[in-house]
């Protein structure tokens, strides 16, 4: 668990966060997270492959399918993903993991009762910030105040 000086350090230069299952929902916890973290200034970059095949934007920020192509069409504007937010169940989060690496993303952050210790061990080894079983919308805004 990162302590408050960590996450602060963690927090103060992040400017992008993908939402993994970003749901376009307003009753879901990933759009209560995500909204909270806009208001905080951050730009929002939703990933839900269902969202991205309609078309459908979330809290105004284009879906994109996976990590790959949303950091892709980012890089040519110059914008890296910061941190990657994942609202997936745990098994689903060791191909997310190594996306996150993929990328480029400096932290991979699993929400409350998202914990696979494969995956976290992973992106560690490639030099991510990992939390687990976090809220980041909550320890973003004990630690930011």
């Amino acid at each position: 668990m990162l302590t408050d000086q960590q996450l602060k350090d963690l927090f103060s230069s992040t400017r992008t966060v993908a939402v993994v299952g970003l749901s376009p929902r307003a009753d879901r916890p990933s759009h209560g997270v995500a909204q909270a973290l806009q208001a905080h200034g951050l730009r929002i970059v939703p990933i839900n492959p269902a969202a991205a095949a309609g078309g459908q934007a979330i809290l105004g920020e284009k879906a994109w399918p996976d990590l790959g192509s949303a950091a892709a069409y980012l890089r040519e504007q110059g914008i890296a993903i910061d941190i990657v937010d994942v609202f997936r169940p745990s098994a689903d989060v060791p191909p997310i993991a190594d996306d996150a690496v993929l990328i480029g993303a400096r932290a991979l952050w699993m929400q409350l009762g998202v914990v696979n210790e494969q995956a976290a061990e992973r992106a560690r080894a490639a030099g991510l910030v990992v939390e687990m079983n976090r809220c980041l919308k909550v320890e973003w805004g004990r630690v930011m105040r």
